[in-house]
């Protein structure tokens, strides 16, 4: 959990992460699950995504309250969401008590591979893996 306190007042900006690090296909759809460290209560979905070139992911943003949790997508999950998206499955993430449809998450991805194509911004990494497995697939 992160705590960042700006300017005059304190502005407590809280980031829970989790990483999504199991996909398993079931029922025509796909459902990532991944290992918690905060207690996580009900999420929504935002239907962004971010990058996180360091750590070589995509992060989904869904909203608890006033509160983000960032839902690390690592790269050896992408063959298994490039796969559910060409067969036009739901992807969905079950953790804990919580089951969520990532909306919007096709479109956002493909929007950033886009961006990330042959642009060094992302590190020298990020676009190779992004370019082998999402373009050259």
């Amino acid at each position: 959990m992160e705590i960042d306190n700006r300017q005059e007042g304190v502005i407590k900006l809280i980031r829970k992460k989790v990483w999504l690090n199991q996909a398993i296909e079931m029922n025509s759809e796909l459902i990532l699950k991944g290992e918690q460290t905060d207690e996580i209560g009900k999420l929504e979905p935002t239907g962004q995504v971010i990058v996180d070139s360091e750590e070589l992911s995509f992060v989904y943003l869904a909203e608890e309250k006033s509160e983000y949790t960032y839902l690390y997508l690592p790269d050896f999950i992408w063959p298994e969401l490039i796969e559910a998206m060409k067969k036009n499955q739901k992807i969905n993430v079950h953790i804990g008590e919580n089951k969520m449809e990532l909306k919007q998450l096709e479109e956002e991805l493909n929007d950033l591979v886009l961006n990330i194509e042959g642009n060094s911004n992302y590190g020298d990494a990020m676009v190779e893996k992004v370019e082998s497995i999402f373009i050259k697939g």
